[in-house]
């Protein structure tokens, strides 16, 4: 085969590939006409390839490749895996890394291990692999843990400052924190000075645990935190972190938020004491009788959203809502309770020892001797109750911003959630003390992070989740390749989907 062309009699040119073929010419492919001489020239040298690299299985011409298809393949055959690597994590995730101000801290390592926390939560040693296949860096899981060893001592303060300036930033003057605790459990049995066996969340009795304790400002935007021995009570746990926290930022005691739990005449004496003001769930039920048929009586005729203060001795004020979803929800779980106590009861497998105040054994009575029975009059008691929730308060505040301010502590149990699920903080595999402190410290920046991703999303009106983000990161890819010619190195993002478009221009406010 070969290239020829043949002049037109408007004046064009076209230029064809033609083969012999039983002594007679046949075109077998016309590439083009034109008049423009470049044109011209652009056909002929494609018309010149076709004609030198026929398709050894299909002799027609429709399948040949053009020089230029020819130059993408070759590119293309000449890649690998080592040439793509997922930019994602460290466009999104990195992004806000520094934009927060965690590149503060001088240490390439922390940064990696942050943004993997998120991306990519897994054990240390899978976290070094995933750094390798998906970035390209080599690290040993020796100079992992030899990083760690040192990360509490060095970072964690400027960490936790970093993060509540942040916070500060977005909240203005912080005035209402959110406490809460929770257990992180370990996979061993041995206790230690930090490690302890103790009442645990996670139903993981037979395991040592730590406390984790963490203070958030509106919408679970990050404070601080601290960790405790695994048998501490949680209530001794709040003055110690509200003051290290107040002193480390030198900002006037706030209207502390916590739930029922750690509610104890220690605890309120204490805060009394530190003078700051409280707003603790109350178990009402526990006040005393005085107050509780004071509460009934008030409590008899009741609207959804209605409320009631009453002034208790110690000078503070209880208030007390009443809402219809939750006197439904009460009525449902006794119901459900009363259930399992009637089975039991037909079977006979209660004794005198079931006669106790956990859960719905506060229904049983005893008749005679030996009967166990429902105590229908009691049941009729808790029925009063139904749909009522205290709130304690030494403020000021009116009872519609006591509970206002109540109802976000949700936030905090948000964020609790999602660094055991979404950042997998748990369980904890290191027994050193420093290694502990250092998983907990690397958690709490990708937290931080993770809520400053929720917290752009939310302003956009995007409906996708922070954990939806995170998954999208995973395929976002950049391709890397050397000139040939020159040898220079060249990188290129690669073409992102919708969704990952709109990420994108989400977090660099496009």
């Amino acid at each position: 085969m070969f290239a020829r062309k043949i002049p037109n009699r408007s004046g064009s040119i076209s230029v064809q590939v033609i083969r012999k073929e039983h002594g007679k010419y046949r075109v077998v492919q016309t590439v083009g006409t034109s008049k423009d001489p470049d044109e011209i020239e652009r056909l002929w040298q494609k018309a010149q390839y076709l004609a030198n690299h026929p398709n050894p299985d299909q002799p027609t011409l429709f399948t040949l490749q053009t020089p230029s298809d020819h130059l993408v393949q070759s590119a293309m055959e000449g890649l690998s895996n080592a040439n793509l690597r997922t930019i994602g994590p460290e466009l999104i995730f990195g992004t806000l890394f520094d934009r927060i101000g965690f590149n503060q801290i001088p240490d390439e390592l922390f940064r990696h291990l942050v943004i993997a926390r998120l991306a990519y939560p897994v054990s240390k040693l899978k976290t070094t692999d995933y750094l390798y296949r998906y970035k390209g860096l080599t690290w040993s899981v020796s100079a992992v843990y030899k990083f760690l060893d040192r990360l509490h001592g060095r970072y964690k303060r400027q960490a936790e400052e970093i993060a509540y300036r942040h916070t500060q930033k977005r909240r203005g003057t912080v005035s209402v924190v959110f406490y809460d605790m929770t257990t992180l459990y370990f996979e061993a049995e041995e206790e230690d000075d930090l490690r302890k066996i103790g009442f645990s969340k996670d139903g993981k009795f037979e395991h040592p645990q730590i406390l984790l304790g963490l203070l958030v400002a509106e919408e679970g935007l990050p404070i601080g935190y601290d960790l405790f021995e695994g048998n501490t009570f949680e209530g001794h746990t709040l003055l110690p972190i509200l003051r290290t926290i107040g002193e480390k930022y030198e900002f006037d005691p706030p209207v502390v938020v916590t739930d029922a739990a750690m509610l104890s005449k220690t605890v309120l004496a204490e805060l009394t004491s530190a003078q700051y003001r409280f707003i603790l769930g109350a178990r009402i039920k526990n006040e005393s009788a005085p107050i509780r048929q004071q509460i009934l009586d008030k409590t008899a005729e009741k609207k959804d959203g209605e409320t009631w203060t009453f002034d208790r001795p110690d000078g503070t004020r209880l208030i007390v809502g009443y809402s219809e979803k939750r006197a439904r929800k009460d009525a449902r779980n006794r119901e459900r309770g009363l259930l399992r106590l009637r089975k039991r009861v037909q079977t006979g497998r209660l004794t005198k020892a079931s006669i106790n105040n956990r859960g719905y054994n506060k229904f049983l009575t005893l008749a005679g001797e030996i009967t166990v029975s429902i105590d229908l009059r009691k049941v009729e008691e808790d029925r009063r109750w139904d749909g009522l929730k205290g709130y304690l308060t030494n403020t000021r505040m009116d009872a519609k911003t006591v509970i206002e301010n109540y109802s976000h502590l949700w936030k905090i149990e948000k964020a609790f959630r999602i660094s055991k699920t979404d950042l997998r903080i748990r369980p904890i595999y290191h027994y050193r003390k420093r290694r502990i402190e250092a998983h907990v410290c690397i958690a709490f920046v990708a937290y931080a992070i993770y809520m400053e991703l929720e917290t752009l999303l939310k302003q956009k009106n995007h409906r996708m989740s922070a954990k939806r983000a995170g998954e999208l990161t995973q395929t976002m890819y950049e391709l890397h390749y050397t000139l040939p010619d020159s040898r220079e190195e060249k990188r290129v993002i690669l073409n992102m989907d919708a969704d990952q478009l709109s990420l994108y221009n989400v977090v660099y406010g496009i």
